[in-house]
Formats: C-alpha cells, sequence, structure tokens
C-alpha cells in the first residue's frame, strides 16, 4: 500500500493544490508551494506535448521565485501558467474552446 502523501500526489490534485496558493495575497502566495511540486506527476499521455512544458515552466517560476521579491509580478505569471495549464488539458481531452473566462 502506498505512503500518504503530505503535500499531495498526482497531476490534477497538486495543480488544484498548487492553485490555492496562488488565491493568496501575492506575498503569502509563494510559502510552500513548491511542496506540492515534489509528487506533481505528469501523466505519460501529455509527456512531450505543451502541457509538459507548461509544467516545466511553472515548476521554475514556482522554485526559483525569491519571496520578497516581485511577488505581486510573479504570483501573476503563475496563476496564468496554471489557468494556460487548464486550458490545455481541457483542449487535449477535446473541449471545443476551452476559456478561464474574464475574471481569473
Amino acid at each position: 500500500m502506498p505512503m500518504t502523501s503530505e503535500f499531495g500526489r498526482g497531476f490534477v490534485v497538486n495543480l488544484m493544490l498548487l492553485s490555492k496558493h496562488f488565491g493568496l495575497p501575492p506575498e503569502k502566495a509563494f510559502y510552500g508551494a513548491s511542496d506540492h511540486l515534489d509528487d506533481l506527476i505528469v501523466p505519460e499521455v501529455f509527456r512531450g506535448t505543451e502541457i509538459d512544458l507548461l509544467v516545466e515552466r511553472l515548476r521554475k517560476q514556482v522554485i526559483w521565485h525569491q519571496p520578497g521579491t516581485m511577488d505581486k509580478e510573479d504570483a501573476a505569471d503563475v496563476r496564468r501558467l496554471i489557468n494556460r495549464i487548464a486550458v490545455a488539458i481541457d483542449k487535449h481531452l477535446g473541449v471545443p474552446d476551452p476559456d478561464v473566462g474574464k475574471y481569473d
């Protein structure tokens, strides 16, 4: 039986957990966010796709951020990346015209 993950394990699960961080005020968003990257697993079906590339950018953006420096800008960039990943997943699943909406 697999061990329970402390910070989430999976793809959608971990993206959801990350998105919760980036719903916080920018100065709080990055604290602990990288913990959800440890067991963020890109499914084989997405390997080598735009989704895989976006997830790699997300990992770098979160890990390389220096808290207290450009929090607002970097948090906004991460939110946009998560939204782009969600749209790309919907497209992959056959949703004809996914959109995060005006008030993402």
